[in-house]
């Protein structure tokens, strides 16, 4: 009788394991297919991303209150008798401003180490490829987030702070090349790249009143550990899936552009150029409100919490409207980021006429509406201009379009401070909105960019210099596999390091004989 119930629990458990490895493979044959891995990479570039702004913002109602208890609780160890008043009155106003100055620096420390190695990142990833650099940017991410979280004196947190910057180089370049790699169409690549920009802007939005509640009623280590458990995730998610060290795409990666020629290309200028100065009043407005809201409309601290988050909701519609007009009319793309830069600069502008909380909501709202449109109407544009213009490796012309973020974002925490208490609140939205309006026309040079599309049917042809893309290698070599015509290739017109076609030259040849 034992014998019989051990040999059918023996069954029962041989079925069961049956079962479980056929689910198993059906599982790991749906992950192969390549519509549905686009989804699940697009699924982990927008959770770092997420994660990467949540961590950057997430400091913003923290760091400040809990150095400022740190320093609340040395002054007693180090207290120093002064023989009059006006020398206490002096040196506290010196620690005030040292204060201030000190998380000034810790803010932009990131957006600073993120903009000296964006160079070096964005060529390692055009040498390694995407996956790899992006499982290094998490499992930075990772370390920054759980040093955050056990950080008990300044240098420990600029530290972590710092380190935070370099994975951000990896992980968000890594990511939103990745995202241009896999979506070779230009209609897929727009709504790609559009919902990533919705992850990042919800992640910067969201942080602050998430950190914020947790610091204040679970601590200051809650809110970092349940960002490092997420991104803990993502990066085992990364490891399995993409399987980043077994992958053999790097064995057949083109040699992509340098990254020096990339920033002198005029028409790649342009486009950093515009998203700097489109960032700059976001960058700027950050470190800055919060002081002017107490001053001027006496706000509570619920309402300075929330400044950013109704700002979300028209940020979304900006990238929902750009990708649908980028649908329509895709030769329109510097019109939108004109139009955003317009909207930025208004908006930027009317800021300081603002009398109370409900009032200023509008002008915030406009201006992450006009950067929405900006941003996700021009980054898919830089991924078109290496496709016709230069080889389509995109690790480096999406470290120049983190460069030209970093920029805004390194400059904000320490000068837009400075300039407030030189110049004053509302020379500094005129400058930031008059800088946007007299920089829109300069997109008017990307009016022509669509013309310079070879004509050819599809993107991933089979030619005789091999594929454009890592996920182009890719699929080559299964259509070669698979034994599939080469017919592709005579419909497209190879193009030049200027982005003119060869067939142009052989017109002319032909005209002057």
């Amino acid at each position: 009788m034992a014998t019989e119930e051990s040999t059918g629990m023996a069954r029962s458990a041989a079925v069961k394991l049956s079962e479980m490895g056929e689910r198993t493979k059906q599982l790991g044959n749906v992950i192969q297919d390549p519509e549905r891995q686009r989804r699940i990479v697009l699924v982990i570039v927008c959770v770092a991303l997420f994660l990467d702004n949540m961590l950057y913002m997430v400091i913003v109602p923290i760091v400040p209150d809990y150095l400022a208890r740190l320093e609340r609780e040395s002054e007693h160890s180090r207290e120093v008798m002064h023989a009059n008043s006006s020398m206490n009155c002096t040196q506290n106003q010196f620690e005030t401003e040292n204060f201030d100055l000190q998380i000034g620096v810790l803010f932009a420390s990131k957006a600073i180490l993120q903009l000296i190695v964006n160079p070096l990142t964005g060529t390692f990833i055009d040498r390694v490829g995407y996956d790899i650099p992006l499982l290094i940017g998490l499992s930075i991410m990772f370390v920054s987030t759980s040093i955050f979280a056990f950080a008990e004196n300044y240098a420990t947190l600029f530290a972590a702070r710092s380190l935070q910057g370099l994975g951000s180089a990896f992980a968000d370049t890594a990511g939103i090349a990745m995202i241009a790699d896999r979506f070779s169409e230009e209609t897929e690549r727009s709504r790609a790249l559009g919902i990533a920009l919705a992850f990042i802007s919800f992640g910067s939005l969201a942080a602050p009143p998430f950190g914020g509640v947790l610091y204040e009623f679970a601590g200051k280590r809650v809110p970092f550990i349940a960002l490092a458990c997420v991104c803990l995730a993502d990066g085992i998610l990364c490891l399995t899936i993409l399987k980043p060290f077994s992958s053999k795409t790097r064995e057949n990666m083109p040699v992509g552009t340098p990254i020096y020629k990339l920033m002198i290309d005029p028409y790649i200028a342009v486009v950093a150029g515009a998203l700097t100065t489109c960032n700059i009043p976001l960058a700027f407005l950050e470190p800055t409100i919060a002081n002017w809201m107490e001053e001027t409309m006496d706000a509570s601290q619920w309402q300075i919490g929330l400044t950013w988050l109704p700002a979300f909701f028209p940020h979304v519609l900006g990238v929902y409207m750009t990708v649908k007009l980028a649908a329509q009319y895709p030769h329109l793309q510097w019109f939108y980021g004109a139009l955003g830069m317009v909207i930025i600069g208004a908006s930027s502008c009317t800021v300081p006429a603002c009398k109370n909380f409900e009032q200023l909501i509008i002008p915030l709202c406009g201006i992450c509406f006009g950067i929405a449109l900006v941003d996700t109407a021009l980054l898919p544009t830089l991924a078109f201009l290496v496709d016709v213009r230069h080889v389509s490796v995109y690790g480096s012309v999406y470290a120049i379009a983190d460069i030209s973020y970093c920029v805004a974002y390194a400059l904000g925490p320490i000068v837009a401070g400075k300039i407030v208490h030189d110049l004053g609140f509302v020379q500094l939205n005129l400058g930031m909105g008059l800088a946007n309006v007299i920089y829109a026309p300069a997109l008017l040079l990307l009016r022509n960019v669509c013309l310079m599309k070879p004509s050819h049917s599809e993107r991933n042809m089979l030619l005789e210099d091999g594929a454009t893309g890592l996920y182009d290698t890719i699929r080559m070599e299964e259509r070669q596999g698979k034994g599939e015509p080469r017919s592709a290739a005579a419909n497209r017109v190879p193009v030049d390091e200027h982005g003119k076609s060869y067939s142009e030259y052989e017109t002319f040849q032909s005209e002057c004989i």
